[in-house]
């Protein structure tokens, strides 16, 4: 299978998370498949069978609502079963609406409290330079929360510390939960801020693209600084519904006909 047909699947398990469920975070699920799926398919350095071996890499996804993305790629890498995955958000379930590390086996950090995860990932890097383990510590952000300040005082720490092993990868699908990012509060020019706070940077004009995200992320493994990818992604990318909902798919409800469109148009 390749990358476009896994992630095709995987969609269509988010579909089925959510879908089951009746209501969840569809768009910003939807927008970050690639990313994921690239990272655990291509370059992440992980054991299945020890999730919390020492020295391995790490991702902390800092937007911890894309929570049914990451469950449909660890399922299909085979950290649990796929049955799980039509629990999600239930009662007693090992699948919260945000990733909770306690709960899933293959979650780094429990996320959920927007811009905290970068904070976290500098911890991680920090951690990893002191063992001299060579990990990489991959962490996925919204650009909404690009809008809190922890975020930035991460990224001037973690360029003044030399964590060339940290890379931040940007969902910049230009939209959060009340609207767009420009009518919240802009956070461009986004490339000069994170050069300016001591970063390297690359700019994936198709966030949606397998090979553009692992063009990117083999060229972010080489830098000397800590890097940003600016992924410019859809969000409720690759099922019309949710694409056509425009900054109201950050969360909505999934009917059994919408899931049967969308099923439909993510046949293999």
């Amino acid at each position: 299978m390749n990358l476009s047909e896994v992630c095709k699947s995987i969609r269509r398990d988010i579909i089925f998370q959510i879908g089951t469920f009746g209501i969840g975070h569809i768009g910003g699920s939807l927008s970050v498949v690639e990313m994921l799926v690239v990272l655990y398919k291509n370059h992440m350095k992980i054991d299945i069978s020890n999730p919390k071996k020492s020295g391995r890499d790490r991702l902390i996804v800092s937007k911890g609502h894309a929570g049914p993305a990451v469950y449909s790629v660890l399922s299909h890498m085979g950290f649990f079963d796929k049955k799980w995955l039509s629990t999600l958000n239930q009662p007693g379930t090992n699948l919260p609406s945000h990733c909770d590390m306690k709960k899933t086996p293959g979650i780094d950090m429990t996320t959920g409290s927007l811009g905290q995860g970068l904070s976290c990932a500098v911890g991680a890097a920090i951690g990893s330079k002191i063992k001299s383990d060579n990990a990489k510590i991959y962490s996925i952000l919204g650009d909404g929360e690009l809008q809190e300040g922890q975020i930035w005082e991460a990224a001037m720490f973690s360029s003044h510390q030399k964590l060339d092993n940290l890379i931040a990868l940007i969902d910049y699908n230009r939209a959060q939960i009340d609207g767009t990012t420009d009518e919240i509060c802009s956070v461009e020019p986004l490339i000069d801020k994170w050069l300016a706070f001591g970063w390297d940077v690359l700019n994936v004009k198709n966030g949606n693209s397998c090979s553009e995200i692992d063009i990117a992320i083999n060229e972010a493994k080489n830098k000397s600084n800590p890097c940003a990818i600016i992924a410019r992604t859809i969000k409720g990318f690759g099922v019309s519904f949710a694409e056509k909902a425009g900054t109201n798919n950050h969360s909505m409800k999934v009917s059994e006909n919408l899931m049967k469109e969308a099923f439909k148009e993510l046949e293999p």
